[in-house]
């Protein structure tokens, strides 16, 4: 483990910042409460980002060029000069939010441990901008204090949290871990937010910092770590238990009027112990063992086509060529894999239900969608006729294997182009299928299975299933999943009932009746 610490805290751009923070603590001319934020810009985020984020040439060049710049700001504090090496400070913070950014598109909403290192990457820009408007002297509403409170606020509470909770993410695995994330990484907004309208929100996102905290605190102790590391990563998020409570103090302070704990008793004790504590062993923990990442990269053929689909002439005469290619269709209805393999033969039917919470949304959607004729759905639930065909696409264009987009019109107005094909990934075959869109295509990964004589497809399962969005050389996983059953009611009729879901909660409903001609 000493190897390690060596290889995570011994390159030079770190024994920079160590030699940088040494030559600020003792010859600078700024209160020594400036030191907590200063330590934090020149070891602990270097640090933390370097263990995430593997940087070029070019941004360990960045980060020796910010390090310069705060370290000149203990002496250079006003004017011009102080301005544009605060500047500087902010291009950094900025450089970092983009590799979180990058991060986040190579991925998307999966993977809650990557998601909060990503959200922690993008946080220190925040930080960036609060300590620039403390150094420019920007009117914020606040006093200098509290915007100076702020972008250490943002520095500690939210980017090296984050990240710290990212990388335990990557070890420990139970289910509660993405509640008390969210809360987490959610928290700083909300703590931001209260102290600039509400007293009552900051006392709320409070509490549930608080539980959140403890929280995570219990699952460092249930979790198997080696060690030296498990007990440095007690201590740090130890000690964000004890400093949590001074925050509740101050909040209650501002909320009953009565300052029981104001900011002097902040700076003493909150500060101290953060920046000890929480941050200086919380960068050793993770110095002596970083985790790898769990996630696995998708590998799957993603549609090349973007924007309108070139009209396409030659029919094709179903949705796939034989639906016992993803599924057993011994224990199916006949209805139901003719209906998938001789698509032209049905007509469809539909009623569409947008949920009440959506339908504002739904309403601003539609404009849009009607210009680019793709999801362009109705807003009224009556049932109407959905006219459709289906077409060749060449494979050369599209890239996936016997593509074959399915047009769908009502009143001849297009509401659907869904270019169907399919992959096999280990045992499993999955349906394929691309919207384009402007610039991107939306990618639908469904897995289908049997269960009592009804066909399921879904994108809530295991493996590649899931909905993307393809932009550039980007393929993220959407936080949507849509789920179809398919019901064979006679020889003849057909019904399928098409849910949607965004983070979980319903949106949309689509009930198909499907008639062969």
């Amino acid at each position: 483990m000493l190897a390690n610490l060596r290889n995570n805290l011994g390159s030079p751009v770190l024994l920079l910042g160590f030699v940088l923070s040494v030559v600020c603590f003792v010859f600078s001319v700024q209160p020594n409460y400036m030191l907590l934020l200063t330590v934090a810009q020149l070891i602990f985020v270097p640090a933390m980002v370097k263990m995430v984020i593997d940087l070029s040439k070019v941004g360990d060049a960045i980060v020796v060029v910010m390090m310069l710049a705060v370290t000149m700001l203990h002496w250079w504090s006003e004017g011009w000069v102080a301005i544009a090496l605060a500047l500087i400070y902010v291009l950094y913070t900025a450089f970092i939010a983009v590799q979180g950014v990058k991060r986040f598109l190579q991925r998307g909403f999966t993977n809650m441990a990557e998601i909060s290192i990503d959200v922690g990457l993008i946080y220190l820009f925040i930080g960036g901008l609060w300590f620039f408007a403390f150094i420019a002297n920007i009117d914020t509403g606040f006093s200098s204090l509290i915007t100076w409170l702020t972008a250490i606020h943002f520095h500690y509470s939210a980017c090296l949290l984050a990240i710290s909770i990212g990388l335990f993410g990557r070890i420990h695995k139970g289910s509660w871990y993405n509640v008390v994330v969210v809360i987490l990484v959610t928290g700083p907004l909300l703590v931001a937010l209260g102290i600039t309208f509400s007293t009552i929100l900051e006392m709320i996102s409070v509490v549930l910092y608080i539980v959140a905290i403890y929280c995570l605190f219990f699952l460092a102790l249930k979790t198997k770590l080696p060690r030296q590391q498990s007990l440095l990563l007690l201590i740090s998020y130890g000690a964000l238990c004890i400093t949590i409570l001074w925050s509740f103090m101050y909040a209650f302070s501002n909320l009953v009027g009565n300052f029981y704990v104001g900011i002097p008793e902040m700076l003493k004790f909150h500060g101290m112990m953060n920046g000890v504590f929480f941050g200086g062993v919380g960068v050793l923990a993770w110095a002596l063992a970083i985790p790898d990442t769990t996630h696995q990269p998708l590998h799957f053929p993603v549609s090349q086509i973007r924007g309108k689909l070139q009209d396409q002439r030659d029919p094709h005469p179903g949705l796939v060529d034989a639906l016992s290619d993803f599924v057993d269709t011994t224990k199916l209805p006949y209805t139901i894999p003719n209906f998938y393999e001789e698509t032209n033969q049905y007509r469809l039917q539909a009623s569409v239900q947008w949920k009440t919470w959506f339908k504002p949304f739904a309403l601003i959607y539609q404009a849009i969608s009607r210009v680019m004729q793709q999801l362009n759905l109705p807003f009224s639930s009556k049932e109407i006729e959905m006219t459709g065909r289906i077409v060749k696409v060449d494979e050369l264009q599209d890239g996936r294997l016997a593509p074959r987009a399915w047009v769908r019109q009502i009143d001849k107005q297009t509401v659907f182009v869904a270019i169907y094909s399919k992959h096999t990934t280990g045992q499993t075959t999955y349906m394929n299928i691309a919207l384009p869109l402007p610039f991107s295509t939306m990618i639908g990964v469904l897995y289908l299975y049997e269960d009592h004589g009804e066909l399921h497809l879904t994108s809530n399962h295991a493996g590649d299933a899931g909905i993307y969005l393809a932009i550039n050389r980007f393929l993220f996983k959407l936080p949507i999943h849509e789920h179809f059953t398919i019901t064979a009611k006679n020889e003849k009729t057909l019904t399928a009932v098409h849910k949607m879901r965004i983070f979980g909660v319903p949106f949309l409903q689509i009930d198909y009746r499907i008639t062969r001609k």
